[in-house]
């Protein structure tokens, strides 16, 4: 089973951050939550720590995430959890687009597929 663990950033404004894939990658031009695989014998809170940092250049700790939902296909099981706790200010570290969004636009992007229920539950969360 393959763990993938994504953020969904939450700014003090309420908007959530949205990291677009870049060209070379599967589904690129996409958007996404930021975040990615969990190593061999890592778990899910430290490795979306770590992708969070590698990403965006930004850290958080476990207890600023909070689990919201998830999402499998196949071999994949995808989890989402809130952060509206972080230090740094996010920025593209891995050629990657960022964008801030209002939560109601959030099902209004072009998303990688497993995002979009994921996406609808943010929206519902912050709604």
């Amino acid at each position: 089973m393959l763990i993938v663990s994504a953020c969904a950033l939450i700014d003090r404004a309420g908007q959530v951050l949205l990291s677009k894939r870049p060209e070379g990658r599967a589904h690129a031009g996409l958007w996404e939550f930021p975040g990615g695989k969990a190593e061999p014998g890592e778990e899910p809170r430290t490795a979306l720590i770590r992708e969070l940092g590698e990403e965006l250049g930004i850290s958080t700790e476990e207890s600023c995430l909070a689990p919201l939902t998830f999402e499998g296909e196949g071999e994949l099981l995808l989890l989402l959890y809130v952060c509206r706790k972080y230090k740094g200010i996010p920025a593209p570290l891995e050629g990657q687009t960022l964008r801030w969004f209002d939560p109601g636009e959030l099902l209004d992007q072009d998303l990688v597929p497993l995002d979009r229920p994921l996406a609808a539950a943010v929206r519902d969360l912050l709604s």
